[in-house]
């Protein structure tokens, strides 16, 4: 996969509405996508708006193994909220914040921070379960 291809199909879920992938193929393309251009970005901000701290700190795990990075975070013993949350992840800093989210949305956004100027950009709304 290019970087172009990579960017394209981000960009196509950088959007207001909320895009799935309808087949495991474009899971596939999504997930490729992330993973490269992420690998080009020098650090990342990550968003995760989920149903409670239990799947948010789930779904971030799973965007870090997947993008290369070890969580420094052991879920067991985090606070668990049964409300919703976000969670902001700095790459960089390997820090987070935990906030409360009255908001409807679920997924998680990647802002990526490059000298590149291709590369940086904020992208998402990505699936919670792109990396299950």
């Amino acid at each position: 996969m290019t970087v172009e291809e990579a960017l394209k199909i981000l960009r196509e879920y950088s959007c207001t509405q909320i895009k799935i992938p309808s087949s495991e193929a474009e899971k596939q393309q999504l997930q490729q996508g992330v993973i490269l251009i992420t690998k080009l970005s020098e650090w990342e901000n990550l968003g995760v708006c989920a149903d409670n701290s239990s799947q948010g700190f789930a779904v971030l795990k799973s965007y870090l193994k997947a993008m290369g990075y070890e969580a420094n975070f052991d879920s067991a013993s985090i606070s668990t909220s049964n409300d919703s949350v976000y969670i902001k992840y700095n790459t960089q800093k390997r820090s987070y914040l935990i906030d409360s989210y009255v908001g409807e949305y679920r997924g998680v956004l990647i802002s990526c921070q490059s000298e590149d100027d291709r590369v940086m950009g904020t992208y998402g709304h990505l699936p919670l379960d792109l990396f299950a």
